[in-house]
């Protein structure tokens, strides 16, 4: 049987699209396909409701062009 978790975080990603070089790291490590490339090849987030905040993104881009602000649900 699947039960609801409460999400434990809130909050958004700063996204440094001017930084973003376009190598597909942090889509290639998102565990809920929240990000992808544009047209242009830099970083979004078209499905940012489905985020977890778990910052795989964020550890994973080298060039530091993504941010994950997180506030802790209480």
């Amino acid at each position: 049987r699947k039960r609801d978790i409460p999400m434990p975080y809130t909050g958004h990603l700063e996204l440094r699209r001017e930084w973003c070089k376009g190598c597909n790291i942090c889509v290639a490590f998102c565990p809920k396909d929240v990000l992808e490339l544009d047209l242009s090849g830099k970083i979004t987030n078209p499905r940012m409701q489905d985020c977890i905040f778990c910052r795989l993104c964020e550890i994973r881009c080298p060039d530091l062009a993504i941010t994950v602000v997180r506030e802790k649900v209480s």
